[in-house]
């Protein structure tokens, strides 16, 4: 079926008998999908995703349309949800604490405490992640710090019974 050039859009009707059997315009691996594409087009979003996971999918220069098939949809789908993690064995072993359920303030306490390095105007899913980051990298000796806490403990009064003593 040939398409009417003059203003660069396709008639109604022939837009109505070609969506039916459109194919992905996506090419992988140098070779063109030949999947029915769906309702999911390959936005610049989606393009920038794909470029950053380097997947191996570029959009064919002959589609004359923008829309991917279900099978691809669904591949970039679960790359944009996994996320990279760079895990040692050191912090399997430290427990996981929820910074996402302390207050903003009290993230820029220990952001400021810290003196953690970020850009001006983090939201708070950004300075989450930061928190997580530089607290996943700390190194507390646990025996060391249980065995020097109970003796804090047993041999001297801790900052709060003193000020009682006083009053």
């Amino acid at each position: 079926m040939i398409c009417d050039k003059m203003n660069g859009y396709r008639s109604e009707q022939e837009e109505h008998s070609t969506t039916s059997a459109q194919i992905c315009c996506l090419v992988e691996d140098g070779e063109r999908c030949k999947r029915q594409s769906g309702n999911a087009s390959y936005s610049k979003r989606i393009q920038k995703t794909v470029g950053q996971r380097k997947l191996k999918l570029s959009l064919d220069s002959n589609a004359r349309h923008i829309y991917i098939c279900d099978y691809h949809k669904n591949m970039i789908q679960s790359v944009r949800s996994k996320r990279k993690r760079k895990e040692s064995d050191d912090e399997h072993d430290s427990p996981d604490v929820d910074f996402c359920s302390l207050q903003v303030n009290t993230l820029r306490r220990y952001k400021r405490h810290f003196k953690l390095q970020t850009r001006p105007g983090l939201n708070k899913a950004q300075l989450v992640e930061t928190i997580q980051r530089h607290f996943k990298q700390l190194h507390c000796p646990e025996k060391e710090t249980i065995t020097y806490f109970i003796y804090m403990i047993k041999t001297s009064k801790n900052k709060w019974d003193q000020k009682n003593d006083n009053s």
